[in-house]
């Protein structure tokens, strides 16, 4: 009888009181018959606690470590980076690190086919998240890791609400057309909702301690190794707030928002992917012969190789190695260089976008994005940013339950 896998719960905290103790409350109701670890690192910079406006942050923080200490229904590995003395350098600071810090202490610990649940302190879980991840894994031996569908619920708040929409409208647009193009880096990273293999997590030396966007790259280093699976039965529910405690994700994306500036969130029109799409049908000659199209060429450009597919050829002399020496070259981070390079200079309407991009990926398209009366995104009620954020979800879990299982490995 094979052995169920050990899980071990990594979450990072800063002045979380208010919403670990629901988080963990979710925790408790799981559904999963095995063995669990749960780790905590509560963590801030150490200058903090002579920044007056920082202070606070820091007595909170004493507070949940003291909380912590005293709760008695899950045995918690806290890991204090907080307290005076024991808080982050001036450089090596932010969720990263405290990610990395999680991380290291597991893989201390833990067996090759244990597994990480990476989740963040104000996210909930349904009674059979736990139970959902171990299944995946064991019947998906080949997966690296799993980009766990999410779900964030709106809160009342209207400008919440309106900022954590648009949000998930350009998230899931993005992987919708990253889906209908095939593309290897189809999946989205959120830190609060992502599993991982240890033993793939060992192989890549662990995670890069970036101060935002290391889930992201922490994902992009486990597809060139092995698939990301975007199938899971159960969903995750970050919490919809504004927060400036990481450079960028949701929470700086929210508070940008809500004062009007989605620039750096657009809305990317399908024809860009495609560009991208036909560059990946071209790979075969590729293989063989240079070929003047704008991503090849982005890709080699940003390489600062001049001769970047002739060395590519040079080194795999069969075309499904070279294939996925492309695709490591051309990975999830050139793709979005390139679509933001692309975008910036044709500036499409982010609504006119939307509109025809749902017809792309054959979802329902709501009457009211036709309304000559409507010229912009910003113009649409919650309710009908939500009536979109639904047509989309719909539409990227019946995508993600496919599971794609056409691409191969990326090495």
């Amino acid at each position: 009888m094979q052995q169920l896998p050990a899980l071990y719960v990594a979450i990072p905290a800063t002045d979380e009181l208010d919403y670990l103790p629901k988080t963990l409350q979710a925790i408790e109701n799981q559904k999963y018959n095995h063995i669990v670890h749960f780790f905590v690192c509560v963590n801030q910079p150490e200058e903090w606690w002579q920044i007056p406006e920082k202070r606070e942050i820091c007595e909170h923080n004493q507070k949940l470590l003291a909380w912590l200490q005293n709760y008695k229904n899950l045995t918690i590995n806290v890991i204090d980076c907080s307290s005076p003395q024991k808080g982050w350098s001036k450089k090596n600071y932010g969720v990263g690190w405290a990610r990395k810090i999680l991380f290291d202490a597991i893989l201390h610990i833990a067996n090759n086919q244990d597994i990480i649940i990476s989740l963040d302190a104000d996210t909930l879980i349904e009674p059979n998240y736990f139970a959902s991840i171990g299944d995946n894994f064991s019947q998906r031996q080949n997966k690296a890791a799993i980009a766990v569908p999410y779900y964030h619920r709106l809160t009342g708040e209207e400008s919440a609400d309106r900022a954590i929409l648009r949000y998930e409208i350009y998230m899931r647009n993005w992987l919708l057309n990253m889906f209908c193009i095939g593309s290897p880096y189809a999946f989205t990273a959120i830190g609060s909702a992502m599993a991982l293999r240890v033993n793939n997590l060992r192989i890549i030396r662990g995670i890069t301690p970036l101060k935002s966007g290391e889930d992201f790259y922490l994902l992009q280093k486990l597809r060139k190794m092995s698939p990301i699976s975007n199938y899971n039965r159960e969903l995750v529910y970050p919490a919809a707030r504004f927060s400036d405690r990481v450079e960028f994700g949701t929470g700086p994306a929210m508070i940008k928002g809500a004062t009007g500036h989605w620039e750096s969130y657009p809305i990317y029109h399908h024809s860009l992917f495609r560009e991208i799409g036909e560059a990946y049908q071209l790979i075969p000659q590729l293989f063989k012969y240079d070929i003047a199209h704008p991503f090849f060429n982005f890709v080699q450009e940003r390489s600062g190789k001049p001769n970047l597919w002739q060395l590519l050829r040079n080194n795999f002399r069969e075309a499904s190695k070279f294939e996925r020496a492309f695709h490591a070259n051309a990975d999830g981070l050139r793709i979005l260089q390139y679509m933001k390079e692309r975008h910036n200079k044709t500036q499409n309407n982010d609504l006119q976008s939307l509109a025809e991009n749902i017809q792309w990926y054959h979802a329902i398209k709501p009457p009211y994005l036709r309304s000559p009366a409507i010229t912009q995104l910003a113009a649409l009620s919650i309710a009908q940013l939500a009536t979109i954020r639904e047509a989309l979800f719909v539409r990227e879990q019946q995508l993600r339950n496919e599971e794609i299982e056409k691409i191969e490995p990326v090495k």
